[in-house]
């Protein structure tokens, strides 16, 4: 909205101002997501522990992408508290990608209760691709190893 101060005042350069000022705070509202990695960029494997270390410092998400081998990305975002620690931030994820796949594609499950294992069933699905694209949680950090 333009301010009618600066319409009132009649000045011209006054009134481009303010609309630059508009534009740009637009553009950068409307910043598109992390493009995807090109497929052959992409690792992928039958089987993925996602190692979750220290807990979230503060209220935060993270986005993760699930990138089926020759499918669509799927976004995963999981919702974290602060104060919760790394065995709870680890089941938290674990939840959020059950509720995002297959449960007969994929099985996820906690293990040594701050790991996040996520594999295929055998011939149900692709091997797949998992990356942690976005977060706004401070000192949870998450490692990915392909088994």
């Amino acid at each position: 909205m333009i301010h009618k101060k600066y319409v009132a005042l009649g000045s011209l350069a006054c009134l481009t101002a303010c609309l630059a000022v508009q534009q740009a705070s637009a553009q950068e509202s409307a910043a598109p997501p992390q493009a995807a990695a090109p497929a052959s960029q992409l690792h992928y494997s039958n089987r993925w522990r996602l190692q979750v270390s220290e807990g979230a410092d503060n209220d935060g998400v993270m986005t993760f992408r699930f990138t089926p081998k020759d499918g669509a990305p799927v976004a995963i975002p999981v919702d974290l508290k602060k104060g919760r620690g790394e065995d709870g931030c680890a089941r938290d994820i674990r939840d959020a990608f059950r509720k995002a796949l297959d449960k007969k594609a994929y099985k996820i499950e906690v293990d040594d209760g701050e790991d996040v294992l996520v594999k295929k069933h055998l011939g149900h699905a692709p091997d797949f691709s998992i990356e942690l694209v976005d977060s706004t949680v401070k000192g949870t950090r998450i490692n990915f190893d392909r088994e």
